[in-house]
């Protein structure tokens, strides 16, 4: 029998506890996966932001099979030993075939100009395993790179093991608590260079918000909250703090749905302010505008391109 609480009205006590009561734990919906913790927050606050033109063509052959062409003019930023950046014109040419089967199956595949060849892969074993694997091939030397991940899912968790190159290996698992939380946490062991970190978060989601928190020993703090104002209108924030350099960062973005465009916009402490267009000329034409401005390095990068095809 549970004793009640002297400190809470009966009216508040007793919702709480036909609100516990009323929970099937059974039946808990699954969680997002841990790498996709921030994943709603991340579209408003970093949207895929370019500096100079950008244009890119997918072509379907058939439903299970397309192939696309990207053409990028713009610049590069390049450190040098004073800890300057200096921007170095580029402008490259990419190539990519995509393979989706019917059953979800994917295979994608893309070279550029420059000799970077990337690849993405994953094969669904059965409804509650799939295998990815993803590689990057560059001739800058530490620019080749691989990952093999083991997705793994129940009806109310999700779980992941990963194994990569530099003797990279790790696992993740996330937990539904209750309909609307879920917690987990996710390990990993760098061996190259003997390094090992442990990390735990949270996730809160209901119809109108979605909050969460990331703490990991390496020293990195992660708080986030998007709140839904309207089928249009979200609003989101995100606090990160370092505890070993002592340095904390904060953000604030907005994501505009409009009829016929998408506006997403951010602004931080370290005083960046950013905005992305998303404009839809036509059926499957989209036309792009992309902004920075880093106000106290007097840096200005602007875009803009289009995107033809779905």
């Amino acid at each position: 029998m549970a004793t009640s609480n002297p400190f809470m009205p009966a009216s508040a006590a007793a919702a709480a506890s036909d609100g516990l009561d009323s929970i099937d734990y059974k039946n808990l919906p699954q969680p997002v996966k841990y790498e996709e913790l921030h994943r709603e927050v991340m579209m408003s606050l970093k949207p895929d932001l370019f500096e100079g033109l950008r244009f890119d063509l997918t072509k379907p052959l058939n439903n299970n099979f397309a192939l696309s062409h990207s053409i990028f003019m713009g610049n590069t930023e390049v450190p040098t030993a004073n800890g300057q950046i200096v921007k170095v014109p580029v402008g490259t040419y990419e190539f990519g075939a995509n393979l989706v089967t019917n059953q979800g199956n994917l295979m994608l595949g893309r070279i550029t100009t420059d000799g970077r060849l990337t690849g993405r892969v994953k094969y669904d074993i059965s409804e509650m395993a799939s295998l990815k694997t993803q590689f990057q091939m560059a001739n800058e030397e530490g620019m080749s790179q691989g990952m093999f991940d083991v997705d793994l899912k129940g009806a109310d968790w999700n779980g992941q093991v990963k194994v990569g190159t530099s003797q990279f290996y790790g696992a993740n698992y996330f937990q539904s608590i209750t309909p609307k939380l879920s917690m987990g946490g996710e390990i990993f062991y760098l061996a190259e260079q003997g390094r090992s970190g442990i990390g735990l978060a949270g996730r809160y989601a209901t119809d109108k918000s979605v909050s969460t928190a990331q703490i990991a020993n390496t020293g990195l703090v992660s708080l986030s909250y998007l709140q839904r104002v309207n089928e249009k209108v979200s609003l989101a924030s995100e606090f990160m703090y370092n505890l070993n350099a002592r340095e904390a960062n904060a953000s604030f973005g907005y994501d505009y749905m409009l009829r016929q465009c998408r506006l997403r916009g951010r602004i931080d402490t370290d005083g960046k302010i950013a905005a992305f267009l998303e404009e839809r000329v036509n059926v499957g034409v989209t036309f792009l505008l992309s902004a920075e401005v880093d106000y106290p390095k007097k840096d200005y990068k602007f875009g803009f391109g289009m995107t033809v095809g779905e």
